[in-house]
């Protein structure tokens, strides 16, 4: 029994991680239509700057905060100079184009700071929460952070004239322009807060699995599974799809012997193609009718 309340703590902990991701995923899917491919990549570069910064001698919360607005920025920059001038392309040529970021993300990770692993130093340390063994500290800091930019957002998204804004813009771009929305603006500023939260999920996963370029590769199949278990079309529901199967994974992983190491990412596609055979929209998503 112990060990059981153990595992589904650490599934609860990675599912948050899962869940950051799965909500950029969400938010950028609501913005343009498409999934970020190159959401792991941007998250990864972002986490190698905030490393950068505290080789340069920067305090930890400072290189955290100069990473989140870096990467801001940065996916601001990436809807301007790789999406926009795509964006009434043929929809093979959008994917390409995230592939080439992906790859060049990655790339350019290698090229700059090397291919070898690199520590990545938590917040709060790593030592038991409390003395207790169910969490660590840091696992505790995963939640901590998840659950305030989660109620952050809830605020931002429904009682704030941007957010508000920018609900309108992805629901329905031609009747926000109608009403004065810049459309444009919101959508760049989506870009921005995806990337944003993508980078916050880097810089928390980091001290466990390690700083390379590949560091996200596993980690944004899970969130991509979570966000269809949730539903493409549910921000709520692509968070709440994280925990779930971040607790599948550790639970699996435990009592299942055959499934462990690098065959625990099969858990993450059975989960996909379960759901896209069998409900399609996700656990919270709705479904999309068309008149023709």
């Amino acid at each position: 029994m112990e060990l059981l309340r153990q595992q589904i703590a650490a599934g609860v902990a990675t599912g948050a991680i899962y869940a950051l991701l799965a909500l950029a995923l969400v938010m950028i899917y609501q913005a343009i239509g498409h999934i970020n491919f190159a959401q792991g990549e941007m998250a990864t570069f972002s986490t190698f700057v905030a490393w950068q910064l505290m080789q340069w001698e920067l305090p930890y919360w400072a290189a955290f905060a100069g990473a989140v607005v870096i990467s801001f920025g940065g996916g601001i920059l990436i809807n301007r100079l790789v999406f926009k001038p795509v964006r009434s392309a043929p929809v093979l040529t959008q994917i390409v184009m995230f592939v080439g970021v992906l790859a060049v993300l990655n790339s350019a990770a290698g090229f700059i700071w090397d291919f070898s692993s690199k520590s990545f130093p938590p917040p709060f340390g790593v030592g038991p929460l409390l003395g207790t063994r169910i969490l660590s500290t840091h696992q505790a800091t995963i939640l901590g952070a998840t659950f305030l930019l989660l109620v952050s957002l809830y605020v931002f998204f429904r009682y704030t004239r941007v957010g508000l804004a920018m609900q309108s813009a992805t629901e329905n771009p031609a009747s926000a322009k109608l009403v004065g929305i810049r459309v444009e603006r919101m959508i760049a500023l989506g870009w921005g807060m995806a990337a944003a939260i993508g980078a916050l999920a880097g810089m928390l996963i980091a001290p466990v699995v390690f700083l390379e370029p590949n560091m996200m590769l596993g980690m944004l199949l899970y969130g991509f599974a979570a966000a269809v278990l949730g539903g493409l079309s549910s921000p709520g529901g692509a968070v709440l799809g994280g925990f779930i199967v971040g607790i599948i994974e550790n639970l699996v992983g435990t009592y299942v012997p055959a499934v462990g190491g690098e065959l625990k990412l099969t858990i993450a596609l059975v989960i996909i193609i379960g759901v896209l055979a069998f409900r399609p929209t996700g656990l919270f998503g709705a479904a999309h009718t068309e008149r023709v």
